[in-house]
């Protein structure tokens, strides 16, 4: 089994490009990764492209063809669509081809065109990812499936909203000086507290903001590295995937994400880690409560336990386990279908000591992905190590 190199990464500005196309987006991130790679495009041999809502945002289907024409590529190319993990549901089918020698080269990313809707056109897109017959129809929205988590969570482990706004404020943080986010400022616990309600417990500063962009990375066999002379020294050594049932009511609990702990396990157990071998981690922060369940499904922390990390300074950039250094959805933004690949972008540049944030990780070897689709109903958990 070969391992699989990360040869350049690309990222387009999150935020708000409303006049800006999906494939003139990921085009920007496509291009920028194999210019980073240093790869010959006529190398490529497939496009893994990443995507949710194309259908309704830009009445465009068939989103594959168009992601490999926007990079100048003559090969296949296919769309996948996993809600918020459908670029990490591509990444991993990426990785498995080229551990399995099927390719050599591939580009696999995503793009989201979002700002072109209005407010609730966009929040009745996204509601699609939930189950229509028993959550949609009865008026659930993600802001309200979240708070339904976290009080869950407050009801059976404990914890504060104030424990909830030091995450955000932690990833704000994180975020000035990323020159891919949305919101590049600081905001202060009482910020969190004193923003507008969105869904009991959980106010508008909990919550990531609607974002167009895009993101790509150049996957290659560490044969065809070490033939063309391509520095990566990166490497995906294991990839996860976990399910659960899509609908909340249908759940045993909806105060943990047992989708993300089942694709730890098995991308720890490829990987030959544990979670205790991690240093730090880009996980998916849709909303504050999503990072407290996530670092506690990847095994960071006891059940109940990861409510307060923020706020101990745990998971802070100086802490023992930063988290989100890129500033996570909640800051740099949340284009759906690109979030999985950007957040392999962003360790990617940490590992390799091109970040804003690698001055907090100059000794690290072991960093993890974690990419999580609707309420957790889907979950992609990717290992990369460095070698230094």
């Amino acid at each position: 089994m070969t391992n699989v190199r990360v040869a350049g990464v690309g990222l387009t500005h999150f935020g708000r490009h409303p006049e800006r196309t999906s494939r003139d987006l990921f085009a920007e991130a496509g291009l920028a990764a194999l210019d980073d790679a240093g790869v010959d495009r006529d190398d490529v041999e497939g496009v893994y492209y990443g995507n949710f809502m194309g259908a309704l945002a830009e009445h465009q289907g068939h989103q594959g063809p168009l992601a490999a024409e926007a990079l100048g590529v003559d090969a296949p190319a296919t769309r996948y669509e996993s809600a918020c993990a459908s670029s990490g549901v591509a990444l991993r089918q990426a990785v498995k081809d080229v551990r399995n020698g099927e390719a050599d080269v591939l580009v696999v990313g995503g793009a989201e065109r979002m700002n072109n809707l209005e407010t609730a056109e966009s929040t009745e897109a996204l509601a699609i990812a939930a189950d229509e017959l028993y959550e949609v129809r009865a008026g659930v929205t993600f802001p309200g499936a979240y708070a339904m988590m976290a009080n869950a969570y407050f009801e059976e482990f404990g914890g504060s909203h104030e424990d909830l706004a030091h995450v955000a404020v932690k990833n704000h943080e994180n975020a000035v000086g990323n020159e891919h986010a949305q919101y590049q400022k600081e905001i202060t616990v009482e910020d969190v507290l004193e923003s507008p309600p969105v869904a009991e417990p959980l106010n508008l500063y909990d919550a990531c903001p609607v974002t167009d962009g895009a993101s790509a990375v150049v996957l290659v066999s560490e044969d065809y590295a070490n033939d063309h002379d391509v520095e990566a020294p990166v490497a995906v050594t294991g990839t996860g995937q976990g399910g659960d049932n899509m609908a909340l009511q249908d759940r045993d609990d909806m105060a943990t994400s047992p989708a993300a702990t089942d694709a730890a396990a098995e991308a720890y157990a490829e990987a030959g880690v544990t979670a205790a071998d991690v240093d730090f981690a880009e996980v998916h922060d849709c909303f504050t409560i999503a990072e407290v369940l996530a670092v506690e499904s990847l095994g960071f922390f006891e059940t109940g336990e990861g409510v307060a990390a923020a706020r101990r300074g745990v998971t802070t950039r100086d802490g023992d386990l930063p988290v989100n250094l890129s500033g996570g959805l909640k800051a740099k933004g949340h284009p759906v279908g690109a979030t999985g690949t950007s957040q392999v972008a962003e360790l990617t540049r940490l590992l390799r000591g091109d970040h804003h944030n690698s001055e907090y990780v100059a000794a690290a070897d072991v960093a993890v992905a974690h990419n999580a689709g609707g309420t957790v109903a889907s979950a992609v958990v990717h290992v990369l190590e460095v070698e230094r």
